[in-house]
């Protein structure tokens, strides 16, 4: 038996080649509020007439793009953003801590930011559902991009050939909502404050 990093290399079996995808579905709540519970939501329909080796999506600061300013990109954990303080062991601190990831947890990746739900034949979709709640007010951009592969060979593409890619801008309101019992025993939730 193979020791690690030993046997057959990892992307042997990724087929190369471009796989057009379509988003059909990327949502995520412009306004939230502290201790709120959200979901970013990102479906991907395969409209290539082959299977996509491991469709997966990756989670940003500001950009997904490489090479990233310091700070962005995939330098910050996923949900997250880096502070800008000397002497941190690590400077990564949550803007949303993730309650619920796709797959159920089964979808981790070693890669960087990076969740797979496996292969996608064609006219199929996978939806990556993540479920997050706001720890940090403030206005935060969060990006994403969609893979066929984890290894590089296989790359998805939209119908025009671009990347399937995307961001969102999220305002977190700094006061959480504030729920009550009322006297007919229905729970009632007020209206955010301003930040």
């Amino acid at each position: 038996m193979p020791a690690c990093g030993g046997g057959q290399r990892h992307d042997a079996n990724e087929p190369s080649g471009k796989f057009t995808v379509e988003v059909t579905t990327a949502s995520f709540p412009a306004s939230q509020r502290l201790s709120e519970h959200s979901h970013l939501v990102l479906a991907v329909h395969n409209l290539s007439g082959r299977t996509l080796p491991d469709v997966a999506v990756t989670i940003c600061n500001v950009t997904c793009a490489y090479p990233a300013p310091p700070g962005e990109g995939t330098s910050a954990n996923a949900f997250s953003e880096n502070l800008q303080m000397p002497g941190l062991a690590h400077p990564s601190r949550p803007v949303w801590v993730v309650d619920q990831s796709p797959g159920q947890g089964g979808a981790v990746t070693a890669y960087a930011n990076t969740w797979a739900l496996g292969q996608l034949a064609p006219g199929r979709t996978a939806t990556f559902d993540f479920g997050v709640t706001a720890v940090k007010p403030g206005r935060h951009v969060v990006a994403w991009e969609v893979a066929a592969g984890l290894d590089g060979k296989a790359s998805a593409v939209l119908s025009d050939g671009s990347l399937p890619h995307g961001t969102f801008t999220v305002l977190i309101r700094r006061a959480p909502a504030q729920t009550y019992v009322n006297s007919n025993g229905q729970v009632v939730t007020t209206a955010p404050t301003p930040p």
